[in-house]
């Protein structure tokens, strides 16, 4: 690597955003510009720095990775954008490569494997999760299969769902609050991808109802 390279960090909890920013100067190579915490904080000092690479929570106050990605990527193609995560990043892998992503990293990963990361993409290149390397070489095409991404209690809801159950139905069945059942729904449509229920029931008849 000839020169440093301004990162941003956009990270909503503040001791593990200047965690993140610590380790990343401590590679000797990575320039961090700015710390944020939110999408749209994120997306204002993109303008100002026009940063080589963002380090980017998944999850954000007001949007997620994936969403933030297509966005930055619509206008910024150019840049890199490497999901740095504390979350189980398995069930959504597919749809952040498929957003633009340039790799995704645990919160827990050393030094060593940051730099690595931030070489390959630079590269053009990616470093990918044994897990899922192994799911590709294996030709183990579930990581598009509606039914492997979600959790049981996503799975009881989309088979009530499928049944003609409203959100009021479905949190009486399942002794939830109406509240809860909007956000395992949010959850629901980020992980297959869709934007509402309708999209959600189609893609998931796709496979055909799952028995719990």
């Amino acid at each position: 690597m000839d020169s440093t390279i301004k990162a941003l960090v956009v990270d909503d909890h503040p001791l593990l955003a200047h965690a993140t920013r610590d380790m990343l100067h401590k590679t000797g190579e990575i320039d961090v510009v700015s710390v944020v915490g939110t999408g749209a904080d994120c997306l204002e000092q993109v303008q100002v720095h026009d940063p080589g690479l963002i380090f980017l929570d998944y999850q954000l106050p007001d949007t997620t990775g994936t969403e933030l990605t297509k966005v930055i990527k619509a206008s910024h193609p150019h840049i890199h954008i490497i999901i740095f995560t504390g979350v189980d990043y398995m069930e959504f892998y597919d749809q952040l490569v498929e957003a633009g992503v340039s790799g995704v990293l645990s919160k827990e990963s050393g030094i060593r494997t940051i730099r690595n990361m931030v070489w390959c993409v630079l590269d053009n290149h990616t470093m990918l999760p044994m897990p899922i390397y192994h799911q590709l070489r294996l030709g183990n095409h579930h990581l598009n299969d509606p039914h492997s991404k979600l959790d049981q209690e996503e799975l009881d809801i989309m088979n009530m769902l499928l049944k003609g159950a409203t959100y009021d139905q479905i949190a009486d069945n399942i002794h939830m609050s109406r509240r809860t059942v909007d956000n395992y729904m949010k959850r629901i449509f980020e992980k297959m991808g869709v934007k509402n229920r309708l999209e959600a029931i189609e893609a998931f008849l796709v496979k055909g109802p799952k028995s719990p």
